[in-house]
């Protein structure tokens, strides 16, 4: 299974200190956190290629290499992610959504397949399961919460570390 992970890019907000970043060569401060800490869950068996669109561009190479393009968002990056899934469905590629703007707004995008909402530690493990057996479900949450000091750290191995301010786990 080929995975590609995407950031969307932060427009013009507080989130990317974008003219004080350019006095330090960086382009942002953190790496995505949300797909290093989902990079980690994907079993180890799946080819896995990561890109932040505030550091870099995805490329039509990427999108016709995987077989899911996951996405978690912000709300302030709404408008980047449209482009991505529009781009996504260029190529029909599935989906899959997750992080705060999803939470929120699931209902609004009916062109993602999946939906992996709320704690993923704990909903993600359940999609795999029923992508394994061949019947994966529209929307998986949860109203519990994961137990983080169980989770898998999330070490970055996919991004370049060099457009990033900090060193540390995303």
């Amino acid at each position: 299974m080929n995975v590609l992970l995407v950031y969307p890019k932060y427009l013009g907000s507080f989130w990317n200190y974008s003219n004080t970043l350019k006095l330090i060569s960086k382009k942002v401060t953190v790496r995505p956190p949300d797909l290093n800490r989902v990079s980690e869950i994907l079993p180890d068996s799946w080819s896995k290629r990561m890109v932040d669109l505030n550091i870099a561009g995805l490329e039509a190479n990427d999108i016709q290499w995987a077989d899911y393009v996951f996405i978690s968002a912000m709300y302030i990056q709404k408008r980047s992610v449209d482009k991505i899934i529009i781009e996504c469905k260029r190529y029909n590629k599935k989906v899959v959504a997750g992080g705060p703007l999803f939470t929120k707004e699931y209902g609004k995008y009916l062109d993602v397949d999946h939906f992996i909402l709320n704690d993923i530690e704990i909903t993600l493990p359940l999609f795999l399961a029923d992508l394994k057996s061949g019947q994966p479900q529209i929307v998986y949450t949860t109203r519990g919460f994961a137990n983080l000091s169980q989770a898998p750290v999330p070490y970055s191995y996919l991004l370049s570390l060099r457009g990033y301010t900090s060193l540390l786990p995303g």
